[in-house]
């Protein structure tokens, strides 16, 4: 089995995907639709995330996360929703602009600097905390 830093944006964007449906019973129409990808498209990137024990799928069924594939999938997500916020409160980027960039921005930086982008986003809501 591949570690996270081993799969494609694409294979990243698919289990991002999935969390953000659920994580478990997904349809892969409602994967096809989040990321405007074919049914295809799906299948083959469901596929090798069978293989690589990502996920599992019923047959001619919905799909779940596993284990390994929560905790990837959650990692990326959260990385997400950081790099969004950075680029949202502290850029002022617009939110629909924050949010495609995100997508982009989230598989090209390290987990070292999403950290200290977290904890400069923390350290500003104890400023605004205290000066309330």
């Amino acid at each position: 089995m591949r570690h996270k830093a081993d799969l494609s944006e694409s294979m990243e964007d698919y289990l991002e995907a999935i969390i953000m449906l659920g994580g478990e019973n997904v349809r892969s129409v409602d994967i096809a639709n989040h990321l405007n990808v074919s049914r295809a498209s799906v299948n083959k990137a469901i596929n090798y995330l069978i293989e690589e024990a990502l996920v599992h799928k019923k047959p001619y069924g919905d799909i779940s996360l596993t284990e390994a594939g929560q905790k990837v999938s959650k990692a990326v997500f959260h990385k997400h929703k950081v790099i969004k916020r950075f680029l949202v409160e502290i850029c002022g980027i617009d939110e629909e602009i924050a949010e495609k960039e995100a997508c982009g921005i989230e598989h090209n930086i390290s987990h070292q600097t999403a950290e200290r982008i977290e904890r400069l986003l923390v350290q500003k809501d104890k400023t605004e905390i205290e000066a309330g």
